[in-house]
């Protein structure tokens, strides 16, 4: 798959934005100034703003709701009196007057979806035998993805000049970007459901079996704390194994990392310790699910390897502004730098960790930006930290509805 990254689809936007810029502004006296702004700077904004109110709803592509509230904005970007935007499966939504014409849009439609090639439709084409009806003519252009036509984007107009003609090209290639776009959110969405499956089906079998070995051997001499650990661990597995929702909450993610603790507690007893500092602003802040215990599970199994005496796990989690921060320290074993790099960019295949996990689930939601930060050395302990946004209402939301959408 040839995927448009950000930078591409704002290249694609600008040049949308100075083509159709130039069209406006070619019946204007040059350098007039309004205020501060030029006319050029004034109409280059007005393309931009309006360009991006159309992206907000092509988040999923070509759907017909999508297409529905971006119409108008798309019609405001090439001033047609209509449009027509075909989706996938022939779907038509139509933006402007004369709305009779919206029926043979995916019929006349067919020979730039079929060729991939813009179109020009004369009067005796379009046909049309209402006096009054500002819709003569057409100009269509295809809307591609993945090397393949999957939409069109049809702008009528009483007569088509070379400035309609162009710009309708121009836009049905920024659509093209959106829908390309569109798909890397799904295929990233999809890769984050998958990941986070795979880290579902490799809770370590060893420590299902140490928790109930242990939780066996208080039954008959501390049968209360038995049936204590045997609820924490009933209670652990629902949480990890849930099949519902991408994200919680941080309090809910520490409650789980508290039920884990207990259980291997009960296996360490002392040599485990655990020290919590959590900032109460911080704990409703939506995380993704499942990306704590990993780091704490890779503290505990990792840094005591090979350690004598008591092993310290430590949990911060802190109010940054804009952020939260979470860190989990542990002062064990260690590891080579190397090595955790070569984890966290996949070139190394592990099955022990769920670092690698986990900062591609946070890389994969909030941006490359935003992975795990990971600082140890061979007998140095390790300190692994990552940040979130503590307002980001969409986040949730838009991931899901990327994972409902594919």
């Amino acid at each position: 798959m040839t995927a448009f990254d950000v930078p591409t689809a704002l290249v694609t936007l600008l040049v949308v934005a100075v083509v159709w810029a130039a069209i406006r502004l070619a019946s204007k006296v040059r350098g007039r100034s309004r205020g501060f702004l030029s006319d050029a700077n004034r109409a280059t904004y007005e393309t931009l703003h309006t360009a991006a109110l159309a992206a907000r709803h092509l988040g999923s592509g070509l759907t017909p709701h999508g297409s529905g509230k971006a119409a108008r904005h798309v019609r405001a970007l090439l001033d047609a009196p209509a449009i027509a935007i075909v989706g996938p499966g022939g779907s038509v939504t139509w933006d402007g007057p004369s709305s009779h014409h919206a029926e043979a849009t995916a019929r006349l439609a067919a020979p730039a979806l079929r060729d991939g090639e813009t179109i020009v439709l004369d009067a005796d084409e379009v046909g049309c035998d209402q006096a009054d009806c500002p819709i003569r003519v057409a100009v269509i252009a295809p809307i591609a993805s993945e090397g393949r036509v999957v939409g069109a984007l049809a702008a009528y107009a009483p007569y088509v000049g070379a400035g309609l003609a162009r710009a309708t090209s121009e836009v049905a290639g920024w659509l093209s970007a959106q829908v390309e776009l569109a798909e890397l959110g799904k295929e990233r969405a999809r890769a984050s459901e998958a990941e986070l499956a795979a880290l579902r089906a490799q809770i370590s079998p060893h420590f299902i079996y140490n928790s109930l070995g242990a939780i066996a051997s208080f039954v008959r001499t501390d049968p209360d704390l038995a049936r204590d650990l045997l609820l924490e661990f009933a209670d652990f597995t629902r949480y990890a194994l849930r099949h519902s929702g991408t994200f919680t909450t941080l309090a809910e993610e520490l409650r789980n990392v508290e039920r884990y603790l207990m259980l291997e507690q009960a296996r360490f007893g002392d040599r485990l310790q655990l020290s919590l500092l959590i900032t109460p602003e911080v704990l409703p802040v939506t995380v993704p699910y499942l990306v704590i215990q990993p780091l704490v599970e890779n503290a505990v199994q990792h840094g005591m390897s090979n350690l004598e005496g008591t092993h310290t796990i430590s949990i911060t989690a802190g109010d940054l502004g804009s952020e939260a921060e979470i860190v989990v320290e542990d002062d064990g074993a260690g590891a080579d730098p190397e090595r955790i790099r070569g984890i966290l960019d996949g070139t190394l295949e592990t099955s022990s960790h769920g670092l690698g996990n986990v900062d591609a689930r946070l890389r994969t939601i909030y941006g490359d930006e935003r992975g795990l930060v990971v600082e140890t050395a061979p007998g140095a302990g390790m300190r692994i930290s990552f940040r979130v946004p503590k307002f980001l209402p969409a986040a949730h939301a838009t991931a899901d509805h990327r994972l409902a959408a594919s």
